[in-house]
């Protein structure tokens, strides 16, 4: 077998390559005859795996390809997330981080093979399966259809990025053999063969005849019909827990002939914040590879998970709304931290008994440095610094509008009223169910009432003067990714009620925080006083130094959320003692103006945040930032470890509600 690619057995480097066929000799295909890919006329079986370069920091890039590349493997599968390079319309990021084109350069240096998952939906368990949140400006467009508005959106991107891909193509001289086109369509409702015609044709225009272009599904039936297209070799996906002989017999139900081709083994899972962290045996996970190799098939496997940084984080609804928590570790055989596990080793075992491996010892853990503790301070309310963080002022409505509709894509937004009369007894505010999304955390004259919850508590009981001011930060915690409804509006969907009266004249901050702290807020800030004891969304601060090194760490919020009891709260009903202000302590941590995701300790599982050392300074202070939504301990600390925690989940709560 040839599975080993441009580099076969050599070290990785791009002077060591053994000659190539010239770009007019080179070619990818299937042999339909022989049930296999040819590889410059060669029969050729690839072994792939996934890395996410949104999720893996630019300067740890080499180190995950190269342990890729000392595991055995042949090629990487990567994906494009859309909306990572496309934050707004028209406007394209393809620097630093999201250099996409130095990915793959580096990838064929290091002498892997690519399989190109450009979209433009991927899922990945990535905020909004990867379309850009813009696209719901258009409320009621049809997402991954014939919708006129969402192919010309479609087209405008591709016209963009595929340009970037042709010269890279494997029948160019570059490393991409083959191409998916769309991802798990089969499982959208839509089951649209002209969106996915619409999608060929304009593949193929941008990137000529020759290249594989291929579709993946689930083993389903069902989804298999929906998902595939003359013209698209067709794959599936499963885990080591599947039925393998009824997986690929699936496969030859639309593909009688051809290779058979698992395009995403699951090594692991994700995680939902509120639920156990997911694990899966190496045992298990390197015998069904195994199985699947003596079978002859192409294999790709989550190689490494990797982090959601910032709010790129994405969420799936099974009967209700589960976000995903900010580590994608996976239980991958490659951490999150980019470690080797035993999984990688069980792997690379059997691997060795189908084609030789590079020479060389497996490159090592990165460092970890457990850097102690810090203290932090309060510098502010949140509340106190919207004319920081909403430079613009805010936008007047009779009713709510959507995150959408006043185009903010990610974080959060303060909506502010007023009580409309005095209400001297507990009165009902109150959300229709789902209508909050995802989290809203209210203040009645800038004091902690409570939290209103997608899939959980929707009325809080107040009192009040008429003309207090009535705030409601809303939390976008990540759109669904996967499954029918794609198009998840965030912020208030609804109006709110007082005692079933409409609440209106609303004043909407749409909040820019991270640009704030990016430009040095609130360090370099002259410091407000604030109410040192009050709960709610507040920003805490502190420093640290490191010791001469800047090496990857995990930092843990010990303390923070034990105070509160646990409650079991009833869905949307009312009642006294249903807004408990004992706080749960969840919310976002910046570093040196870095975005490193959402903490949720008490929800778990995770508990701790991975610090790339990249971030890091070394020889000056490290900023650290914190946006506490509930309220932090009376003696806020941050813990930084040489090791993650992961699995503690709260048992005592309702899970919708907690």
């Amino acid at each position: 077998e040839g599975a080993h690619g441009l580099g076969e057995g050599l070290q990785p480097s791009s002077t060591a390559l053994l000659p190539q066929a010239s770009p007019s000799e080179r070619s990818f295909e299937v042999d339909y005859k022989e049930d296999c890919f040819r590889k410059d006329g060669a029969p050729f079986r690839y072994i792939s795996g996934s890395i996410h370069y949104a999720r893996v920091p630019r300067p740890a890039w080499r180190d995950r390809l190269l342990k890729m590349y000392m595991s055995g493997l042949s090629t990487v599968q990567v994906y494009v997330p859309w909306n990572y390079h496309e934050p707004l319309p028209g406007v394209y990021d393809f620097a630093g981080d999201r250099d996409v084109e130095a990915f793959l350069d580096l990838t064929a240096e290091l002498g892997l093979l690519v399989i190109l998952r450009p979209g433009p939906y991927i899922c990945a368990e990535w905020e909004m399966g990867g379309l850009p949140a813009w696209l719901l400006w258009k409320p009621d467009i049809v997402l991954r259809s014939s919708d006129p508005a969402y192919l010309a959106a479609v087209d405008s991107w591709l016209q963009v990025l595929l340009p970037k891909i042709k010269p890279r193509l494997y029948q160019h001289g570059g490393n991409i053999i083959s191409v998916q086109v769309e991802n798990e369509y089969g499982s959208y409702y839509a089951c649209d063969y002209g969106y996915l015609r619409h999608l060929l044709g304009s593949f193929r225009a941008l990137l000529g005849s020759e290249v594989l272009l291929f579709t993946t599904d689930s083993a389903r039936a069902e989804e298999l019909r929906c998902g595939t297209l003359q013209g698209l070799y067709a794959t599936v996906d499963f885990g080591p827990g599947s039925n393998m002989t009824e997986a690929f017999g699936a496969q030859r139900q639309v593909e009688p002939k051809g290779p058979l081709v698992n395009s995403e083994y699951y090594t692991g899972w994700l995680d939902y914040w509120g639920e156990a962290h997911a694990s899966t045996s190496s045992t298990q996970v390197a015998r069904r590879l195994e199985d699947m190799l003596q079978l002859g098939a192409s294999v790709n496997y989550m190689f490494h998970g990797g982090t959601n940084f910032a709010y790129w984080s994405g969420a799936d609804f099974k009967d209700q709304y589960k976000p995903v928590t900010t580590s994608y570790d996976y239980d991958a055989p490659l951490s999150e931290a980019g470690d080797p596990t035993e999984k990688l080793f069980a792997i690379r075992t059997v691997i060795s008994k189908f084609q030789s491996l590079p020479v060389g010892p497996m490159p090592p853990a990165s460092p970890k440095y457990a850097y102690g503790w810090v203290a932090l301070r309060k510098c502010a309310d949140l509340l106190d610094v919207l004319d920081v963080l909403c430079p613009s002022g805010p936008i007047q409505s009779q009713f709510p509008l959507t995150f959408e509709a006043i185009k903010q894509a990610h974080g959060f937004v303060v909506y502010r009223t007023q009580l409309p009369r005095d209400v001297p007894d507990p009165a009902t505010l109150a959300a229709s169910p789902h209508s909050v999304c995802d989290r809203g955390y209210v203040m009645l004259q800038k004091e902690y009432q409570g939290m209103l919850e997608r899939d959980g508590q929707t009325a809080l009981r107040v009192t009040g003067r008429a003309w207090d001011t009535l705030d409601v930060l809303v939390e976008n915690m990540g759109r669904i990714s996967f499954g029918a409804n794609v198009s998840d509006f965030k912020g208030l969907l609804g109006n709110l009620s007082l005692d079933s009266s409409p609440l209106s004249n609303w004043l909407i901050y749409p909040l820019a925080i991270d640009a704030a702290v990016q430009q040095g807020w609130p360090h370099a800030a002259l410091p407000k006083s604030s109410s040192g004891g009050r709960a709610g969304p507040a920003f805490y601060t502190g420093t640290f130094e490191t010791p001469g090194i800047a090496w990857d760490t995990f930092v843990k919020f010990p303390g923070w959320g034990k105070v509160r009891r646990c409650i079991a709260r009833r869905g949307s009903e009312g009642g006294e003692g249903h807004n408990s202000v004992s706080p749960v302590c969840q919310g976002q941590l910046w570093i040196n103006g870095i975005n490193l995701g959402r903490y949720w300790p008490r929800r778990g599982p995770q508990q701790t945040l991975f610090v790339p050392g990249s971030v890091l300074h070394v020889g000056r202070p490290n900023n650290i930032t914190v946006l506490e939504l509930e309220g932090a301990p009376f003696i806020p600390l941050l813990l930084f470890l040489d090791q993650p925690l992961f699995n503690r989940t709260l048992r005592c709560s309702t899970r919708a509600t907690e």
